[in-house]
């Protein structure tokens, strides 16, 4: 069989292509600024640095995420990202929203990220 039969042909350019943003945006947001020494302003604010500081914490690390994808994941415009309510005291919750920028790809992104007390952010 070739490989191009064995794909799956079901998926669209664009769910690739969110894919392969969800995966960047995961390595992205679980970088602190200061980590990469090629540019020090890659990834978000160290939670870290933020703890003491609730809940203006939260503003801060809502424009840190938006921030880093703006300045690092071309792919997306019309970024906006919110907090979302959790009964778990222990979690913060983003919304991501976005637009594809490619015009070969077009439409909506949302995406949800968590940030556990570890320090650790999920995309999905």
């Amino acid at each position: 069989m070739s490989r191009i039969a064995a794909k799956d042909v079901t998926r669209t350019r664009t769910e690739n292509d969110v894919d392969s943003v969800v995966e960047h945006l995961k390595g992205l947001l679980n970088t602190r600024q200061g980590e990469c020494p090629a540019a020090l302003d890659f990834g978000v604010v160290d939670f870290t640095d933020l703890v003491h500081a609730f809940p203006e914490a939260i503003q801060v690390l809502q424009r840190s995420i938006r921030a880093t994808i703006l300045q690092y994941e071309p792919r997306l415009k019309n970024v906006i990202v919110q907090h979302v309510r959790d009964d778990d005291v222990l979690v913060l919750k983003f919304q991501i929203t976005a637009q594809l920028a490619s015009k070969s790809a077009r439409g909506a992104v949302r995406l949800e990220t968590q940030l556990r007390a570890g320090g650790q952010i999920s995309v999905r």
